[in-house]
């Protein structure tokens, strides 16, 4: 969902992506810093001149190629950071939502009985809450 569009991009955003996905491709190939920092100065050059044109249908052009460019030189096994999307450790950690406490077996309540307490405490201060901000709910308006 994060990848959804929410607004129009601007040339000089497109550009900017462009050369941040170039830059993380190029860290694919060089894995020795001084190589990789060199190269990043080159693709910088061209995305300077990229994003000073002042003609816009030959600075769209330009974009379009260095899509193109991009595309034709990726990596065939990009890095990707741990826990990001497609990392080996994205979503490993999953912690269970707070309702689970809920469908604990009493004897297992037991074991932390301080706990539960104030739980039970502030899941009625909660609801005290939400009643006087928003009113009980309609009885007719339950489906049982």
């Amino acid at each position: 969902m994060s990848n959804i569009p929410l607004g129009i991009t601007t040339h000089v955003q497109k550009i900017c992506s462009l050369y941040k996905r170039t830059l993380r491709n190029l860290e694919s190939f060089y894995d020795r810093r001084h190589v990789y920092r060199y190269q990043a100065v080159l693709c910088r050059e061209k995305f300077e001149k990229m994003i000073n044109e002042k003609d816009a249908r030959k600075a769209a052009e330009m974009l379009k190629q260095g899509e193109e460019e991009l595309f034709l030189t990726q990596h065939p096994i990009p890095k990707k950071f741990a826990k990001s999307p497609g990392g080996v450790a994205y979503e490993r950690v999953v912690t269970p939502p707070d309702w689970v406490l809920d469908y604990w077996h009493p004897l297992e309540k037991a074991q932390y009985p301080e706990y539960f307490k104030k739980r039970e405490q502030r899941k009625k201060e909660f609801i005290a809450m939400w009643e006087k901000e928003y009113g009980k709910p309609d009885p007719k308006d339950t489906h049982h």
